[in-house]
């Protein structure tokens, strides 16, 4: 079996790179941005999916540039998929190694 790093979900991110740091809650923040806490605890809690709409929002926040915390979503699940994957993809044989004349 293939041994992996951990992975941090986005939620995790957020948690151990900005809330604790700052000495946040999301409350606070949900309250800065005027955006529902539970859907912020949500996603530190419960591995819920980031949205653009509180990408855009947590971005403008803390600074940052737009779609930092949407990339990151992104990156975690496609190296979740390529896990969950591995196998089926290692089968697969990438088009320009076959011989197109003989597909076509």
């Amino acid at each position: 079996m293939a041994k992996y790093l951990k992975m941090n979900t986005v939620g995790e991110m957020l948690k151990t790179e900005f809330l604790e740091p700052y000495n946040l809650s999301a409350e606070e923040i949900a309250e800065a941005i005027s955006f529902p806490a539970w859907q912020i605890m949500a996603i530190i809690e419960n591995g819920a999916q980031m949205t653009a709409e509180l990408d855009l929002l947590l971005t403008k926040y803390f600074g940052m540039s737009e779609g930092f915390f949407i990339r990151w979503q992104d990156s975690y699940n496609l190296r979740q998929a390529k896990r969950h994957l591995r196998h089926k993809l290692s089968q697969i044989v990438p088009l320009a190694k076959l011989n197109r004349a003989a597909v076509l």
